[in-house]
């Protein structure tokens, strides 16, 4: 909104106050229609609707009636914080908007505990729906609820696109209009939460079921189904997707339209049908009545020789009986033949071609008609918070919403805009009822004179369509019910012989010349409070009957389809009491619901269609004044104005104009009634001019309060100026206190803090001094109050101390003396850290070196204090191999194949008799060992068979691998010697998996020679390394006191 005038609530909520606009009223208009100087002018009226249209000003007020104009686009004024910002604010303290008449008829529901009403009206296009969607959604958004509650507001909302589906269609003049009337009641609980809800359905327009005008498609669901189905349902349905294949859908030859997408439309229906409870199973049900009803257009007929109708189109019939769940044969009969009944006998009688085309279109309509009102019940149920499907208890109230047609002036008026036109002039004639007495309560709680007020009553033309035996329903009625021929024409004859000289109608007889040239022989014309309508009396009589032949009935209520079961009710095919009429129907119907309304206090929304192309922007004067006209604003405004066009709370009053008198500002202490009398005294008002009530002040004339707010506009520079100086001064008075006392809180607050420091320090050294002497003087018992403090400060400081001296290395063997009481925890700590250091040395050990520390622990588990020589091997590393590849022969390698060879060294063999040396090559594969002789393989030793090694205790590097003697092809005992034989053995060991079966002798080594037969290796000291063959035939080994091995 674009006002400037605001003032701020307590809550900090920015309103636009009514008055606040006057001062933008040239650019755009008033927001409230009494307050418009020349009131009686139609021209000024609807030149202030365009200037507010103009701004995007939707929303203008008649005193409580709200005048809403469709925008034809999106308009940023329905978030969230909109509904907040209307959220308990009077109806006058905020700009115009359907969230004010909402949140008012809400408040004044929970205050007064009345049933509400909120009157919504307009032409197709005109936008009732949306305001409709729009409050329920306001009351969805800002009631109090819970889960359960949600789950009803859930339901509320969703049962609008189910309605709109099942009973809203394509018009000339609305792409979505609703072709039935609809009244919701809203049922709140004592604290204003909703917990249910109630539909009644008016006057749904089954004609457009089998036929629609040029540029209309029928109800939106047909075309929905076709487009958003998928292929299995509509397989399932018997249907294409091709709109034009069936005739209900063809006529109006309008399949897409291109501000409505139907495939997502479907998507919506069918969660909403989720929402609100239907099952799968009743959705199904449902759509086989859609599909069915396509398919009875579908059914063709033709004519025999003698005038007898049969079906040419059977494949629909068989289509129908699963769909419809009826017999086939007898729906082909009933739709072909008429069940009679005189004198108590019954008959059969043929139907000609045009009677069995209506039977068909009859029993289409009454199909979707009924499945439509069970579609209601349904919802209702799913709405509904108890058992009963309508009730109202002392501990609910109710807020109805009644979004019905408006006053309809087509090219071709016929039966349905009669009973349109007839329900407006009800509600017409109930508002200016409703509108006159909460005019005149008003004035009598204030306790001013109520002044007569001049008004059309339109009771004339109420009666003239309503009365008993003279109204035109009831002359319809009875020439629906005559024996014998009855045709439109004879009607309109009758009503000509029973209404011709009523001042309100008129028809082609009747008429002046003037007019006959303008009527049709066929129309009738009634003067409306809206204007004249013309009423083609062609289709009242049928439209009128609505009645479906007997065997159609029987057929339908021994239908499968429960839906179709519970619409057709048995009963009705046994009663033999004729039906009430349509019109007679819809007449009680609307009798009803006047009752409804007059037992509740209403609020009124008026749509107004600003053009006939949709357009935004657009504004059509010549279709917005006849809209003004026949919705009857200017005879509300006039009606409102009678008396006096503003009134307000003395409160109210005095708040805004108070600056306008020296007397009354800043404040006024006094009695509100006096202060409002002293300011207007000021004011220079004339006693002709207001009118002081209880509570209110009554001002009647408009240029009264335009003077009025512009003195005050023109004094609002003065009061600004004013308050700025005192805002200044206060300000900066406030702001020095607030330093003064904030330096003065600090500083009394730091003395004390500091103050309060130093005590607390001093108290907390006594102490622990205290406790220290104690602990140590206590430090030799068990730990306890007395020595804890004491003893935790020996740990703390033995662990400080260890951890500023910790071993730096595996090697470093440093650690703190501990103090006697942590000897324990010392020793695990030591572990510890000895453990940690190993897995962190361990984690930096590369592979290589990995390999090579673990034959070293191998040999240190071999050799280590058994053999003389092996401290020098420690700091020694050993190598991969002590022979290259290539010193290696190409014959033995390919000898070897597959077997790598994994480690070699040269050696010295000593033959096992003799002991004649001879230089080999010892290699080692992963299976086994050989010697070689340059270019031959002269021993192979197995790992799996080799029995063990033996060595000396000496420095020597002699060693004996041991082999089984039992098998003859096996050579025995090897004897050999190596410069490396610490890393010679370490590794052969470890690749035959012997390493408990080395054996290190101080002595003499036994070794097989021969099966049965043994050598011995004789050890001793000597001055230098010598092997020899010695006495007894022993080889005798001279190993000096030190060596290089």
């Amino acid at each position: 909104m674009r006002y400037q005038g605001r003032e701020v609530d307590v809550d900090g909520r920015v309103r636009l106050v009514m008055e606040s606009a006057l001062t933008a009223r040239d650019r755009v208009g008033v927001q409230d229609f009494v307050l418009l100087e020349n009131y009686n002018s139609e021209a000024a009226f609807i030149e202030n609707l365009r200037r507010r249209f103009k701004e995007n000003l939707i929303y203008t007020y008649i005193g409580s009636v709200l005048v809403s104009v469709n925008p034809y686009k999106e308009l940023e004024i329905y978030s969230k914080q909109q509904m907040e910002r209307y959220r308990g604010v009077s109806f006058y303290e905020i700009s115009p908007h359907i969230y004010s008449v909402s949140d008012n008829t809400y408040r004044a529901m929970k205050t007064s505990r009345k049933d509400q009403c909120i009157l919504i009206s307009g032409e197709s296009g005109a936008g009732k729906t949306e305001a409709s969607k729009k409050i329920l959604l306001y009351y969805a958004v800002t009631c109090p609820t819970n889960d359960r509650m949600a789950a009803l507001g859930d339901r509320l909302l969703q049962s609008n696109p189910v309605l709109e589906a099942f009973g809203n269609a394509k018009t000339l003049r609305n792409d979505n209009s609703s072709r039935f009337g609809k009244y919701m009641d809203v049922q709140f609980d004592f604290r204003g939460v909703p917990v249910g809800g109630h539909i009644l359905n008016y006057l749904l327009e089954k004609s457009r079921v089998v036929h629609q005008n040029p540029g209309e498609r029928n109800f939106h669901i047909f075309y929905q189904l076709l487009n958003g189905g998928d292929e299995m349902l509509l397989k399932t349905l018997y249907l294409e997707k091709n709109p034009h294949n069936y005739n209900y859908l063809a006529k109006g030859n309008c399949p897409r339209v291109s501000s409505i997408n139907d495939k997502n439309d479907w998507k919506v229906v069918m969660k909403a049908l989720s929402v609100i409870g239907f099952t799968e199973e009743e959705v199904q049900k449902l759509l086989s009545i859609i599909s069915g009803v396509l398919h009875l257009g579908n059914i063709q007929f033709g004519e025999g020789e003698e005038g007898e109708t049969y079906i040419t189109t059977e494949t629909q019939i068989a289509n129908l009986t699963e769909l419809l769940g009826v017999d086939g044969s007898a729906l082909t009969e009933a739709l072909t033949h008429k069940k009679l009944t005189a004198k108590g006998e019954e008959m059969i009688s043929p139907l000609n071609f045009e009677q069995a085309m209506s039977a068909r279109d009859a029993l289409a309509k009454a199909v979707y008609g009924r499945t439509f009102n069970w579609l209601v019940e349904k919802i209702n149920q799913s709405l509904a918070l108890k058992e009963e499907i309508y009730h109202s208890s002392k501990s609910s109230s109710v807020i109805g919403l009644l979004d019905i047609y408006g006053f309809e002036v087509l090219q071709h008026n016929s039966f349905e805009q009669f009973c349109i036109n007839y329900c407006n002039e009800k509600l017409q004639q109930l508002f200016i009822e409703l509108t006159l007495r909460s005019e005149q309560e008003e004035y009598e709680t204030e306790g001013i004179a109520w002044e007569t007020v001049q008004y059309f009553d339109n009771k004339i033309i109420c009666d003239l369509i309503e009365e008993k035996h003279k109204g035109i329903i009831s002359i319809l009625d009875e020439e629906c019910l005559r024996p014998g021929e009855t045709g439109d024409l004879s009607f309109l004859e009758k009503l000509e012989d029973t209404l011709g000289g009523h001042p309100h109608f008129v028809t082609h007889k009747l008429a002046n010349g003037k007019t006959r040239r303008v009527m049709s022989r066929e129309e009738f014309r009634l003067l409306h409070y809206a204007g004249e309508v013309n009423y083609n009396v062609k289709g009242f009589v049928d439209k009128n009957n609505d009645l479906l032949n007997r065997n159609l009935k029987e057929v339908m209520c021994q239908s499968d389809n429960q839906i179709l079961s519970h619409c057709f009710h048995r009963e009705e095919v046994m009663d033999q009491k004729r039906p009430e009429m349509a019109a007679t129907q819809f007449k009680n119907s609307l009798m009803k619901l006047m009752e409804i309304l007059m037992s509740k206090e209403p609020s009124y929304v008026r749509c107004i269609k600003p053009n006939d192309a949709k357009q935004p922007g657009r504004f059509d004067e010549v279709l917005v004044r006849h809209q003004v006209k026949y919705l009857g604003l200017m005879e509300n405004l006039r009606v409102r104005r009678a008396g006096f066009a503003y009134r307000r709370h003395f409160e109210a009053f005095l708040q805004r104009y108070k600056p306008l008198c020296p007397e009354t500002w800043p404040n006024w202490h006094g009695r509100l009634a006096d202060g409002v009398s002293t300011l207007i005294n000021h004011l220079g008002y004339k006693p002709e001019e207001y009118k002081l009530g209880r509570s209110k002040i009554f001002i009647r004339f408009p240029k009264t309060l335009f003077t009025t707010e512009d003195a005050l506009e023109a004094k609002k520079p003065e009061i600004a100026l004013t308050l700025q100086t005192s805002w200044r001064g206060y300000r900066e008075r406030a702001k020095y206190q607030r330093i003064r006392h904030a330096v003065i809180v600090i500083q009394s607050g730091w003395r004390g803090m500091k103050a309060r420091r130093r005590a607390k320090r001093r108290r907390e050294a006594a102490e622990l001094i205290r406790r220290f002497i104690k602990g140590f003087i206590y430090r030799h018992n068990e730990y306890g109050p007395e020595n804890d403090y004491f003893l935790d400060h020996v740990r703390y400081s033995f662990l400080k101390n260890l951890r500023k001296n910790l071993p730096e290395n595996v090697l470093d063997k440093r650690w703190p003396t501990p103090p006697p009481l942590v000897t324990e925890a010392s020793e695990y700590l030591r572990m510890l850290h000895m453990r940690n250091m190993v897995m962190k040395y361990c984690r930096r050990v590369q592979p290589e070196w990995k390999k090579q520390m673990v034959q070293k622990v191998v040999a240190s588990e071999i050799f280590k204090d058994q053999k003389d020589s092996y401290p020098e091997s420690v700091g020694r590393l050993f190598l991969d191999t002590r022979v290259e590849r290539e010193q290696i022969n190409l014959k033995v390698v390919q000898t070897l194949g597959n077997d790598k060879v994994q480690y070699g060294a040269s050696v010295t063999k000593y033959d096992r008799r003799g002991f004649k040396p001879r230089p080999r090559q010892l290699l080692l594969t992963n299976n086994f060992a050989v010697l070689v002789d340059r270019t031959k393989i002269k021993q192979k030793i197995d790992y799996a068979t080799m029995r063990g090694i033996s060595l000396s205790s000496l420095r020597d590097g002699m060693f004996v691998v041991h082999m089984p003697t039992e098998d003859n092809k096996q050579k025995t005992d090897v004897v050999l010697q190596s410069n490396h034989v610490i890393e010679l053995v370490t590794k052969l060991a470890m690749m035959a998996g012997k390493i408990d079966y080395v054996n290190i002798s101080p002595g003499s080594i036994r070794f097989a020679v021969a099966r049965g037969k043994e050598g011995i290796i004789d050890f001793v000291r000597g001055s230098e390394m010598k092997v020899a063959k010695g006495k007894r035939g022993h080889l005798l080994v001279t190993v000096p006191g030190s060596s290089t091995t």
